[in-house]
């Protein structure tokens, strides 16, 4: 709570309160909206485009290996260092939106979402609605060496990261002969973001994500579920 509090202030954005996840009761529509975006430069996540390269902003799954430590804190990689197991901890409990790198999203980006319930789900999600699908290179995902540190010690908390919620970075395409000056003035803003990938023709598959050895990683979820 001290934690939003202060993002509150530094954001100029008061915190009013939440909706509910799930009720027993009739059907309830919740819609917020917040913010100006000048006519015609909305990025949507249906604007995907066949050829885009994907990007991701700061890095991947330390908020779901932080909730992992939250929740089993006695047998949750017990030979973790404690200076990693606090940065996840802190990387779930203080999330930071990326609100710096807004207008060069604005200014570049074709389409464009928040990861909040998985890098793997949500990507998919965003090419189904664009009518494409997307090659993922999982060796240049960006994890933190706090995640990386994880998976050196349980390699199956790779899924956990890839899959699980609260990361708020940001993914997006761009097209290839804007990457690196999007890459750049992102990096201006203050926020580092990574090429991941690439934009596909549309597939039976709308995210297929390869290892160094270009074999398909599939997973036994595609994002976390509230329900």
């Amino acid at each position: 709570s001290a934690a939003l509090g202060a993002e509150s202030v530094q954001y100029t954005c008061p915190l009013l309160g939440g909706d509910t996840v799930t009720t027993p009761g009739p059907l309830t529509l919740s819609v917020t909206a917040f913010g100006l975006v000048p006519e015609g430069r909305m990025v949507l996540r249906t604007g995907a485009k066949a050829g885009d390269l994907v990007f991701v902003s700061g890095s991947i799954g330390d908020a779901a290996l932080g909730l992992q430590a939250l929740l089993n804190p006695a047998d949750w990689c017990p030979s973790l260092a404690g200076v990693h197991r606090d940065y996840l901890v802190q990387r779930y409990r203080e999330p930071l939106p990326r609100n710096a790198v807004a207008p060069v999203i604005s200014a570049y980006a074709h389409g464009a979402m928040d990861v909040s319930d998985g890098l793997a789900g949500d990507l998919v999600k965003m090419m189904r609605v664009s009518g494409v699908s997307a090659r993922i290179a999982m060796q240049d995902i960006p994890f933190s060496e706090a995640a990386q540190a994880v998976f050196s010690i349980n390699p199956l908390m790779l899924e956990t990261a890839l899959t699980g919620g609260d990361d708020y970075e940001i993914v997006c395409t761009v097209a290839p002969e804007n990457a690196a000056e999007f890459a750049a003035r992102s990096l201006s803003a203050g926020v580092v973001v990574t090429q991941i990938g690439e934009v596909t023709p549309a597939a039976e598959h709308h995210g297929v994500f390869v290892d160094k050895d270009n074999r398909e990683h599939l997973f036994a979820r595609g994002a976390y579920s509230h329900f």
